[in-house]
């Protein structure tokens, strides 16, 4: 039988609940279900919060009955806040996160690069935030209890799938023993170490590179701004790389790189950390410095992913889908945008609005953004910790001339998380006027948020379905587009018309949103004459016009949901 910890774990400012275990015994026998979801970390909630959206129940199962040890993931994206807004629990985590915008490179004393990420007055959310994992996973635990169609069950482990052409048949593992569960899909969310990829032999492709690095959580005060810092080959750890990340609760992280040869099991000794964590405080000027130790860990850089994310009935997503290099904050931030993507693409195969094409072009837009990850983060891996002696002698030649020249300085760039852009979606549109434009999102772009008054943004309107923006002075929508989005609504395909820049009401509008400086129109790239975009559900653009008629309409969502 499953026993997980009933004990608390420890924590020096996080404060651990011990859920219950959900219990076969105290439940009547069980129906198959629509959408199972093994894993209950930020990738598996989020999949069941949007499944909510859609009107898909769902049951998330979590070997674990607490939230996650130590911060782990720190930092989010503001696409990841965007995404976190949709599911309700952006509110939260900037209540007590940390928002920042600025990295430094440093070597043998000095400042080499100083990383400035975007952002102005159309931007709701900070380009980064920091909030540890345990809060972000609690933020996300809350919403999904509250939500009717999510059946949360602590401490229940799957440990066998059977797989049928019309289902999967899990065997469930629990504190008073196993019990049988049918469902008509699978998530496997089950982390880097899946279970469930390895029941189905699975096997990733890329690569993991051999250095291996602490993360240390000390509490300790510091009179330092809230940005990121590089060190590179500093003295008390020639030839490696530490960086430093200020958490919320007066927490810093401290992330080192070991020397060839060292153990985990040695770098994670009292006395190591002791000697390693005073030396870097000691070189950043604050001697002596009192520290206490929160939670520590060691991993490796890997750049992996497997090759398709749907088998059968069984869908991959997140860490158990691909192990991506946190350099550059990838790891949550692109399982966030897995399961915003899984999220809508099945819920409509789900509820019959779509075939099973649809998840086909899931796994390929969702595998193309973990190779583009990959081949991104690899270049920062291979700064960061040289896998062969040319890397090391490049990334060394670097280092020196950087004292001097200006240059090669940009090479310290840690290539930030970004979200991918579906360019070669089969969901976009052919016959649209995509290569018309001059500005504004493209093809398989993400939206451009645009400020509209105080505390009021495009995206707070936008959302839970295809999201036709109409821009136009005009008081109505033509009749033939109203015609076509009404058919599709009679389908069950949530469609909203958002009409953007009338002075007044607009029938057959759902909403009408101001844009009287036309400071919204010219993001988006569209003419004073007018024009359109239409947005998938996860609001990435599908197709948009210069000059739109009920035939392109229909043609651009016939191409957004295949048979």
């Amino acid at each position: 039988m499953h026993q997980p910890s009933a004990t608390p774990r420890p924590s020096i400012y996080y404060r651990y609940r011990v859920f219950e275990p959900w219990r076969p015994s105290a439940h009547p026998a069980q129906p198959r279900q629509r959408v199972v979801i093994a894993g209950s970390g930020p990738a598996g909630m989020v999949t069941a919060l949007e499944l909510a959206r859609h009107g898909v129940a769902s049951v998330i199962l979590t070997a674990e009955r607490q939230f996650s040890q130590g911060s782990r993931a720190i930092v989010f994206t503001r696409r990841s806040m965007e995404i976190l807004q949709q599911v309700g629990v952006a509110d939260r985590m900037t209540e007590g996160g940390l928002p920042w915008r600025f990295g430094n490179s440093f070597y043998r004393g000095q400042r080499v690069f100083r990383m400035e990420a975007p952002h102005d007055a159309d931007d709701r959310f900070y380009p980064m935030l920091n909030v540890q994992q345990q809060y972000m996973e609690e933020y996300l635990h809350d919403a999904c209890a509250a939500n009717p169609l999510i059946d949360f069950r602590w401490g229940n482990k799957v440990v066998g799938v059977e797989q049928h052409p019309d289902h999967a048949r899990l065997t469930v593992d629990t504190p008073e023993g196993e019990y049988l569960l049918e469902t008509d899909w699978l998530v496997a969310a089950d982390g880097g170490r899946s279970d469930i990829r390895a029941m189905l032999g699975l096997k990733m492709e890329g690569a993991s590179y051999e250095g291996f690095f602490v993360i240390a959580d000390i509490r300790v005060d510091l009179p330092l701004p809230t940005e990121r810092l590089a060190f590179f080959d500093p003295d008390w750890n020639p030839g490696n790389t530490v960086l430093m990340h200020r958490e919320p609760h007066g927490i810093w992280r401290v992330d080192y790189q070991l020397p060839p040869g060292e153990t985990p099991e040695q770098a994670l000794r009292p006395e190591s950390l002791q000697a390693r964590i005073d030396a870097q405080l000691a070189m950043i000027g604050h001697a002596g410095a009192p520290w206490e130790l929160d939670w520590c860990s060691v991993y490796s850089a890997r750049t992996l992913t497997l090759p398709d994310y749907v088998h059968g009935r069984v869908i991959f997503t997140g860490d158990a889908a691909h192990l991506l290099p946190i350099f550059g904050v990838r790891g949550a931030n692109t399982g966030f945008q897995d399961a915003q993507s899984l999220g809508w693409h099945l819920a409509f195969v789900v509820r019959g609005l779509a075939g099973r094409k649809l998840l086909a072009n899931h796994s390929a837009e969702r595998v193309g953004a973990a190779r583009e990850i990959i081949d991104e983060g690899g270049k920062s891996v291979r700064f960061m910790t040289p896998p062969t002696r040319g890397f090391a002698l490049l990334r060394n030649a670097v280092l020196s001339l950087s004292l001097q020249h200006g240059f090669v300085r940009p090479l310290f760039h840690w290539r930030t998380s970004r979200p991918h852009e579906y360019t070669h979606s089969m969901l976009n549109s052919p016959g649209d006027d995509d290569a018309l434009f001059a500005a504004g999102p493209a093809h398989g772009a993400p939206p451009c948020n645009v400020r509209l008054g105080p505390d009021d943004y495009l995206l707070d309107h936008l959302g839970g379905g295809f999201d036709l923006l109409y821009f136009t002075g005009a008081d109505a929508v033509p009749a033939p587009l109203r015609e076509v989005a009404d058919a599709f609504r009679a389908r069950g395909v949530p469609l909203r018309i958002t009409a953007i820049g009338a002075a007044g009401p607009v029938a057959g509008a759902d909403q009408v949103l101001p844009d009287a400086d036309g400071h919204c129109r010219e993001r988006y790239g569209v003419p004073a004459s007018g024009g359109a975009y239409l947005l998938r559900p996860d609001q990435h653009v599908c197709a948009r016009w210069l000059t739109l008629d009920a035939m392109r309409l229909r043609a651009a969502l016939q191409t957004a949901l295949p048979e």
